[in-house]
């Protein structure tokens, strides 16, 4: 599961990021507000300092919730910037800690905003377990083999069950925006994860094809066979 942590104290970049990875987590780092604009697309969850250069923290917030209102959020802010915090909770922020903070705490809050989002530690879908936190997937009780672009495909679309992802999504969700990459990029790595999962494609157990559009996990209310 990936956080990006906006900053531009290297302190806190390297000390909040090095607790995040203890947990488990990926982390994107960003020390301005544009670097920011360019990696929140492949987030689960922003860490956002509102003291930016570039682009500044509010302005950064206000155009994350424009593209993905759905984003777990967590502001950063310094004692006494109360106009400054309030503002963020308006743009839509989730939470908010205020410096000098424990990276402990940030740690926490960040796992609970995920369990909030519905991103939940681990997925189980019949035979098929995730867990995200540790980039770890099992079948039938068996370790599951997967390349970090797999499993972060097969995450994307196991988070969200029955929505469709079009190829230009997944790419940009998957592999980052401006990856010079064409669809049929997806539509080997899903035939790959396919011949691992033993999902017959006519009849899939989780990746369904959306001819036309892309693909889906299958919804959590149909059966598995």
């Amino acid at each position: 599961m990936k956080v990006l942590l906006v900053d531009d104290d290297p302190a806190i970049l390297e000390v909040l990021g090095a607790f995040l990875r203890g947990a488990g987590f990926e982390v994107l780092e960003a020390e301005d507000g544009e670097k920011a604009l360019e990696l929140f697309p492949q987030a689960d969850l922003v860490i956002l300092d509102l003291m930016l250069p570039k682009v500044g923290g509010l302005e950064v917030a206000r155009l994350i919730r424009q593209e993905r209102p759905e984003l777990p959020l967590l502001i950063l802010t310094a004692k006494g910037e109360e106009e400054d915090r309030v503002l963020g909770l308006e743009l839509g922020a989730d939470d908010y800690v205020v410096k000098p903070f424990s990276p402990r705490e940030v740690v926490a809050r960040v796992k609970a905003l995920l369990r909030r989002a519905g991103l939940r530690e681990e997925l189980v879908y019949g035979p098929l377990r995730l867990l995200p936190t540790r980039r770890e997937a099992y079948l039938a009780g068996k370790p599951l083999p997967l390349s970090r672009l797999e499993f972060d495909l097969l995450l994307t679309l196991a988070q969200h069950p029955g929505v469709v992802f079009s190829r230009e999504r997944l790419l940009e969700k998957v592999w980052g925006p401006g990856f010079p990459g064409v669809d049929r990029v997806v539509d080997v790595h899903i035939a790959a994860l396919r011949k691992k999962l033993g999902d017959d494609p006519e009849n899939p157990r989780f990746l369904e094809t959306v001819r036309g559009v892309g693909y889906r996990f299958k919804d959590l209310d149909a059966p598995l066979p």
